[in-house]
């Protein structure tokens, strides 16, 4: 028997409480390009990652990545939206606070054409990283009273009692400041996607 044959699979292993450690010091905890769009919307997007408890989650990461006004994603070959620190426009990695609490200040995303002509309203992607998971959960935040909404080729699948869980609201009289929280388990539990 060849060696390559012996081999097996590295085990799963959970991810640790160590992401604030090192790695998020170099990542922009906001998505605001250094040189601003004119037209571009700065909104702030403000919420909790909960447990299954209703407890704030103190070491959760959040990696985000959204597109710009014109909804275009930046890829890694595309040098020039990089910042200083070569991080590509749109993606900043966020660690929760001692009380679960999270923070993002973005430009408002546009509206996204699909390659097969699918309209997908302007959204975050977020990817969560905890202690205990085996794997990041995927999901998505789109804003309240966004007309392309009804149109969403990923929200018409989520059933329309859950949508609710994918949609920040806006925070009190400011149209630029949204709530939305992340629930891990429970009655309220946050939309996951498969990667």
């Amino acid at each position: 028997m060849s060696d390559a044959a012996k081999m097996v699979p590295t085990a799963s292993q959970t991810v640790g409480p160590f992401f604030s450690i090192g790695l998020c010091p170099h990542n922009p905890s906001n998505l605001i390009p250094e040189q601003s769009v004119a037209s571009a919307r700065v909104i702030t997007l403000k919420g909790r990652v909960l447990d299954g408890d209703g407890q704030g989650v103190p070491d959760a990461v959040l990696e985000v990545w959204r597109a710009d006004p014109l909804g275009v994603f930046s890829g890694p070959d595309d040098v020039a939206s990089h910042n200083a620190s070569g991080v590509p426009a749109g993606f900043a990695r966020i660690p929760t606070n001692e009380r679960g609490e999270f923070e993002i200040r973005t430009i408002k995303p546009g509206v996204i054409r699909s390659s097969d002509e699918e309209t997908h309203a302007p959204h975050l992607s977020v990817v969560i990283f905890m202690r205990g998971l085996l794997r990041q959960l995927l999901t998505r935040v789109y804003f309240a009273q966004g007309s392309a909404n009804e149109k969403d080729p990923v929200l018409k699948v989520v059933p329309a009692q859950r949508r609710n869980t994918l949609i920040a609201l806006q925070s009190g009289e400011n149209e630029n400041e949204f709530c939305w929280n992340i629930c891990l388990q429970g009655d309220d539990e946050t939309v996951f996607f498969e990667a």
